[in-house]
């Protein structure tokens, strides 16, 4: 018995100045068995069941580090990168954002169960020691120790959202429920990628984020819509319970390489189409409007929304609205002046109008859109030409 007491005695003796510095490196066990263990934190690390009650989001609370906040700077002083993660770091939009946080110096983590995400759009940094790739769904808890978390993991585009309604719902739900766990586990800021798709079919045009919505609780797309509206209520649930530092961003249409080529959504479809020589799909009238925004614009709002003081929600899109008609002649002037348009019968629960309204990000992040339309279609259509003809 007492060899016993005099070896735990050791032991905490031995385990006392890595409790007194900083804490000790740990091993991350995720559905693949042990990761390496982390990299030293950017800011002092103090003890993790407190690290995330930092007091307002304006400064330093009881519990806090006086002010000093992930993803803030003090003036004067060069950036340290962040440890990031990413989920759905592998698709349209999460890859650009990689590629944007990987140039700036953050270690980035890829979270990703690959169901519209490619592993080639996040290839080219195979060799970089700061990318890592994580196979996994969202659905299913995982630690990680990082700074920030961008969530933009699920299925986007009506094609894959109504290909299993409920995984969709999950996705949204339990998904996000996890990720805000991890958040507030290790005291990350925690962005959620909300969409328009929350105003359902407005009644008010253009939208602003004080706008409640116009949603059909029981409808086709409800599975994505309501999951939406249900993530930004835990995210805020999140925020004011648990104290976490949280941002929402509701974001708009947006076309730009990487996007899968056959996902129903309009841009894709109508590029795709005139590429193959097929007639472009006008469903009802094409009166309908939408507004596009190029992905580098969405990927400077999101980092703009998460190095900022705001929590949001924020509309990220581009005002310039255009009917269906209107974009497939942009179409067909980008691609080809010969490409016939053919009408069918409009979708359900297709929303008639969709324009944002961006003076809350102006004023408050600095952010607008800088490409226009014509510039930005080019880009995309050599991607999709280059994965159809793969020339």
């Amino acid at each position: 018995r007492g060899r016993e007491q005099a070896a735990d005695q050791a032991a905490a003796a031995a385990a006392a100045p890595v409790r007194a510095g900083r804490a000790a490196p740990r091993l991350l066990l995720g559905r693949h068995g042990p990761r390496h263990p982390p990299l030293p934190p950017p800011l002092p690390l103090h003890d993790h069941h407190h690290h995330h009650q930092r007091g307002a989001p304006g400064g330093g609370g009881a519990g806090g580090t006086g002010g000093v906040r992930h993803g803030r700077v003090p003036l004067g002083l060069k950036r340290k990168g962040l440890r990031v993660v990413v989920t759905g770091g592998a698709g349209f939009v999460g890859s650009h954002l990689v590629d944007r946080l990987l140039a700036r110096g953050d270690s980035v983590i890829v979270v990703d169960n690959f169901f519209t995400g490619r592993k080639e759009n996040v290839a080219h940094h195979a060799g970089n020691p700061n990318f890592e790739m994580i196979r996994h769904d969202v659905v299913e808890p995982i630690l990680l120790e990082v700074d920030q978390i961008y969530h933009l993991a699920c299925p986007a585009s009506p094609v894959h959202y109504k290909f299993n309604p409920v995984k969709t719902i999950k996705t949204n739900v339990v998904g996000t429920l996890n990720m805000l766990g991890l958040a507030k586990r290790v005291g990350a800021r925690f962005l959620l990628t909300s969409t328009s798709e929350v105003y359902g079919d407005p009644l008010q045009h253009p939208q602003v984020e004080t706008y409640w919505g116009n949603v059909n609780p029981i409808g086709v797309r409800s599975c994505y819509d309501e999951g939406k509206r249900t993530a930004e209520t835990l995210t805020m649930d999140y925020h004011r319970g648990a104290n976490l530092e949280v941002r929402i961003a509701r974001i708009f249409n947006t076309y730009g390489p990487r996007m899968c080529i056959d996902d129903g959504r309009v841009v894709s479809n109508f590029v795709a189409q005139a590429l193959r020589k097929e007639p472009l799909t006008v469903y009802g009238d094409g009166k309908q409007t939408r507004s596009f925004q190029y992905v580098s614009d969405l990927v400077e709002g999101l980092m703009k929304l998460m190095e900022g003081d705001h929590v949001g929600p924020f509309n990220l899109g581009n005002p310039g609205e255009f009917t269906m008609l209107e974009l497939a002649k942009v179409v067909q002037d980008t691609i080809d002046p010969n490409a016939r348009i053919e009408f069918r019968a409009n979708t359900a629960d297709d929303p008639h109008k969709r324009k944002p309204d961006i003076t809350k990000a102006k004023e408050l992040l600095g952010w607008e859109p800088k490409v226009a339309l014509r510039n930005g279609l080019p880009l995309m259509v050599q991607d999709f030409r280059t994965r159809i003809f793969g020339d």
